[in-house]
């Protein structure tokens, strides 16, 4: 059972920023600055703008503390969207990391799959349940 693999499909609270810089000639895009503008937010911690993924703060604290690996963690910009102002007036959204998927080997808690999804380890399954993925879709990897 620790050996088994899951392919998650986090829920998708916005979209890549106008602030967003990436190289759109390959695929999927290599992106080099993240910008996450919100038009929606369930309250997950794991989100996805494809090409990339955010945790919130403490979900990155987790990942690190637990010593996973296949991934790195970097600075994404966030804003909201008018539709998100209008939806959710004075919310404030938790402080979030970029998280890059690293991995390329079996041994990776987090790699993506041959279509660019995310897949974890049991392992990093059990950090990410910590914390609110609700309205993430987890099944067994192939």
């Amino acid at each position: 059972m620790t050996n088994e693999r899951w392919v998650l499909s986090p829920e998708v609270a916005g979209e890549l920023g106008d602030d967003t810089r990436l190289d759109s000639s390959v695929h999927p895009p290599k992106v080099y600055r993240f910008h996450h503008r919100f038009a929606g937010w369930l309250g997950d911690e794991l989100l996805e703008a494809f090409p990339c993924f955010l945790v919130s703060s403490g979900l990155a604290k987790a990942l690190e503390e637990e010593g996973l690996i296949g991934f790195s963690l970097d600075e994404v910009e966030v804003s909201v969207s008018p539709e998100f102002q209008a939806l959710y007036p004075g919310r404030a959204l938790p402080e979030f990391r970029w998280l890059k998927i690293t991995g390329d080997n079996s041994n990776a808690d987090f790699r993506l799959t041959p279509d660019f999804r995310l897949e974890v380890s049991s392992r990093a399954l059990k950090v990410l349940r910590k914390f609110n993925i609700a309205h993430a879709a987890i099944d067994t990897a192939d």
